[in-house]
């Protein structure tokens, strides 16, 4: 690592010297580098931007400033665009700038608030990269956006990925501030009359990190530990580096569990998988999901968990859908998993079969809870999900056969739907004991060549409902519910 010269006096600054400490510890630039540096016009990029400008000369250093419009806060969005194009020509850095309407992005995405930002301007950050030829992106996250993110991840169930926190180099994106704790970045811009913008969104406590930014964190350094953000940070320092270890023993077990693969599919040996410990199964399909994916966002540990029941059990063919167009298929020893070209809650039907063959098809936790959608080609059919509450249903009896109710509590996932089976029983509600499936179609007056077409709802091994007849008794409502999983078939003539 080249060492900065004496000349400049910023240079022998504490919050510099830690600054060049931690670019020097990740190994983040090399002597005459670009830098691209996101500025928001905060305290943090711009602590960032005049600590990189203090090591610029010596490192031989490129510098560039790139800022986002997030169309967001309207006239104060503007206000930072300004505030940070007079930074960069005062600087006599050139300058980027790019305006994103993010909640229409939000709309089209399906993503968080959050989630369609970050998209936004790394997309952007790596356009004007490429574009430009920087070398490097360079973020303003500090010790502080570490911490609140491993407690947020923690909170939500996150694995040691997600628990690892915020890494100080991704690629070509590096964080030279990851290892400072926010109230030294106020201190110092403070310290050397930095000017800086406030974004007033970071204040409202309606956004999950904001909530823990302001009340949890507070609530735990002042009562439990006050060195609560050094504490996470060192824990996600930790389990960063365990994850590249755990990682690197993956690989060769991937490899051999994999029998071909390509851009836009993996195919894997499900006897092989079986043969690994479950740990090991859960970091294969992880890893040849972000293979396909790209990334593993929106896929959650129950997305992995109904895949590993789906090789577990004596299933026949069968069909998993997850997030961003990833289908997860079993057809025999084979577990394949890959990216499709459609929607595949929109899919159009197929053209009409003579017979519709057999299918069986997986419906995780997540799927039942985002108001997700199912389309089985077998059958013209697509299938919606609704998770509720007994007050916003007026009316549980009035809504047709195509519709049915469940209590949420007492259902397990994943949730099977398939077709009809010899030897099938179930306990159709208002009914003492079992009867057999075949004797209920026949009562029914359901002709046997449309049988075949009926989709059959499992939950773990019981029968919950004949779809557009009866459901079963363990799962109805009572007085006692408080949550609702709302079903509804819509045919091929029908329009969900």
């Amino acid at each position: 690592m080249f060492m900065p010269s004496s000349e400049n006096i910023f240079i022998h600054h504490p919050f510099i010297q830690k600054f060049y400490q931690t670019i020097k510890q990740y190994d983040m630039l090399q002597k005459g580098d670009s830098v691209l540096v996101g500025v928001s016009g905060g305290p943090d990029s711009m602590a960032l931007l005049h600590s990189l400008m203090a090591l610029s000369d010596s490192m031989d250093m490129r510098l560039g400033v790139a800022h986002l419009n997030h169309c967001l806060r309207q006239k104060a969005a503007d206000k930072d665009e300004k505030f940070v194009k007079s930074v960069a020509k005062k600087l006599g850095l050139p300058f980027f700038i790019e305006k994103t309407n993010i909640l229409k992005e939000r709309e089209k995405t399906g993503l968080s608030l959050e989630e369609a930002g970050r998209e936004a301007r790394y997309h952007f950050f790596n356009a004007v990269c490429r574009k430009m030829q920087f070398d490097k992106i360079a973020v303003g996250h500090h010790q502080d956006d570490n911490a609140e993110l491993i407690l947020l991840n923690l909170l939500r169930g996150s694995g040691p990925a997600g628990i690892g926190g915020i890494p100080p180099v991704r690629k070509n994106i590096i964080r030279p501030l990851i290892r400072t704790p926010r109230a030294k970045i106020i201190d110092y811009i403070e310290l050397q009359k930095i000017d800086y913008v406030i974004d007033q969104s970071n204040d409202d406590v309606r956004f999950a990190r904001n909530k823990i930014r302001h009340q949890l964190l507070p609530l735990l350094k002042n009562n439990y530990n006050p060195k609560i953000s050094e504490t996470l940070n060192r824990l996600g320092t930790i389990l960063q580096s365990e994850e590249e270890w755990i990682s690197a023993l993956v690989n060769p077990l991937f490899d051999q569990a994999v029998v071909n693969s390509d851009e836009q599919s993996i195919k894997m040996s499900i006897s092989e998988l079986l043969s690994f410990h479950m740990a090991e199964q859960r970091r294969i399909i992880r890893k040849a999901i972000l293979k396909i994916k790209g990334n593993l966002r929106k896929i959650t540990y129950s997305h992995i968990d109904s895949i590993i029941q789906l090789i577990s059990k004596n299933y026949a063919d069968a069909r998993l859908d997850l997030p961003d167009r990833i289908r997860i298929l079993k057809q025999t020893d084979q577990l394949i998993i890959q990216k499709e070209t459609q929607n595949l809650r929109t899919a159009k039907p197929a053209e009409e079969d003579t017979k519709p063959p057999v299918f069986e098809y997986l419906v995780s936790r997540p799927a039942a809870e985002s108001l997700d959608r199912l389309y089985i080609p077998e059958i013209k059919t697509r299938i919606t999900f609704n998770k509720t509450t007994p007050a916003e249903i007026q009316n549980l009896s009035g809504q047709g056969d195509h519709v049915a109710f469940f209590d949420w509590d007492r259902l397990q996932f994943p949730l099977i739907i398939r077709n009809f089976r010899p030897g099938d029983r179930f306990s159709p509600i208002g009914m003492t004991g079992t009867q057999k499936l075949k004797k209920f179609f026949i009562n029914n007056k359901i002709n046997p060549s449309k049988r075949a077409a009926v989709p059959i709802f499992l939950s773990g091994e019981t029968i919950i409902w004949v779809g557009g007849s009866r459901i079963s008794n363990p799962v109805k409502i009572t007085h006692k519910t408080k949550t609702i999983l709302k079903i509804e078939i819509f045919t091929k003539t029908e329009r969900p």
